[in-house]
């Protein structure tokens, strides 16, 4: 399946997906709507330092987003196991789910291929989508920069009417 030509865009349905998170629970985007805003952020790697801070910085705003009816949802190709040890080792609130094959990563158009050592490999490029609780998009942000992003996010949630 190759990556999407056409960045996804505010007002458009965010596609629908299930994955596993860090304790191997399902975790289904459709049975948030109705209920919750999802922010979902897309990371490179578990425990490297801008995946870190961005990790923290979630977070550190907990209890801001729950008033604004707001889960915040992590991905990355990292299994289970790496967030479930990456969740633990620094007390991390988000929820972190794992995308091996990359297959929603494609669908939200966050792959890209950067060349390391030589080599072209497939990587994740760092993004957020604020999702209403009507499974629209509100917010398709791609190349967001880890330092001070997740109160940025905070702020266009509390724009949203």
């Amino acid at each position: 399946m190759p990556t999407q030509a056409v960045p996804l865009q505010a007002g458009m349905e965010a596609p629908h997906f299930e994955l596993p998170d860090a304790d191997m629970e399902t975790f289904k985007l459709v049975a948030q709507q109705g209920k919750h805003n999802v922010v979902l952020y897309f990371y490179p790697k578990d425990d490297t330092p801008g995946c870190t801070m961005e990790a923290n910085e979630f977070s550190d705003l907990e209890d801001s987003f729950a008033q604004l009816d707001t889960i915040v949802v992590g991905i990355s190709r990292d299994d289970c196991i790496s967030h479930a040890c990456f969740r633990d080792k620094y007390g991390l609130s988000v929820l972190l789910l794992s995308d091996p094959e990359a297959r929603i990563c494609k669908k939200y158009g966050v792959m890209y291929e950067k060349e390391v050592d030589g080599h072209r490999k497939l990587s994740i490029q760092r993004s957020t989508f604020i999702i209403d609780k009507t499974g629209k998009l509100r917010h398709a942000l791609y190349a967001v920069h880890a330092h001070g992003h997740a109160q940025e996010i905070l702020n266009l949630i509390k724009e949203m009417k």
